[in-house]
């Protein structure tokens, strides 16, 4: 069997997540790594290389998601609304799109009734441990692990970052 690269279906970058969930994350880390600024969906995009548009999108489901809040209007902009530490990935991540278990056969074959067949059983496994890891670790773990490389590592992001957390 060949597999042709050059498929529509076939990406370039690998995937685990839906590109409007990396988003997300990448918004909430920077604003994680500036509690207690409000910074602007302009900012938020020139920062995470996300589109403006776009990115006002995923802004409004993280924050009907009560995750962020926003102000409108001259100085306004976004900021957590409660510590990293207390915000899940995992919390994101079902805001956006959340990671299913599968609990029954999605073929609806009626000799699977009861049980899921060795596919969809690991298929099931992986979601379970992609849920348990994503809801153990935090924003903050993810921006304190390695100050050496951050998450929005551009120059100007960790510039700004070791300016607002006080590092030369």
């Amino acid at each position: 069997m060949v597999i042709d690269c050059d498929h529509p279906l076939h990406t370039k970058e690998p995937r685990l997540l839906s590109q409007t969930t990396e988003y997300a994350l990448r918004a909430m880390s920077c604003l994680a790594y500036m509690p207690d600024e409000l910074v602007s969906t302009a900012q938020l995009a020139e920062v995470t290389h996300v589109p403006m548009n776009y990115l006002a999108k995923v802004l409004q489901l993280l924050a009907k998601a009560e995750l962020i809040n926003g102000r409108r209007g001259v100085g306004g902009g976004y900021r957590l609304n409660r510590p990293a530490k207390e915000i899940s990935l995992l919390d994101v991540i079902g805001a956006i799109d959340p990671i299913e278990r599968i609990e029954s056969c999605p073929l609806k074959l009626e000799n699977h009734s009861g049980k899921l067949c060795p596919l969809h059983s690991r298929l099931d496994m992986a979601a379970k441990l992609l849920i348990e890891t994503f809801d153990g670790m935090t924003l903050h773990d993810m921006i304190a692990s390695d100050p050496t490389t951050r998450p929005l590592c551009s120059t100007e992001m960790t510039t700004r970052v070791n300016l607002t957390l006080g590092e030369s």
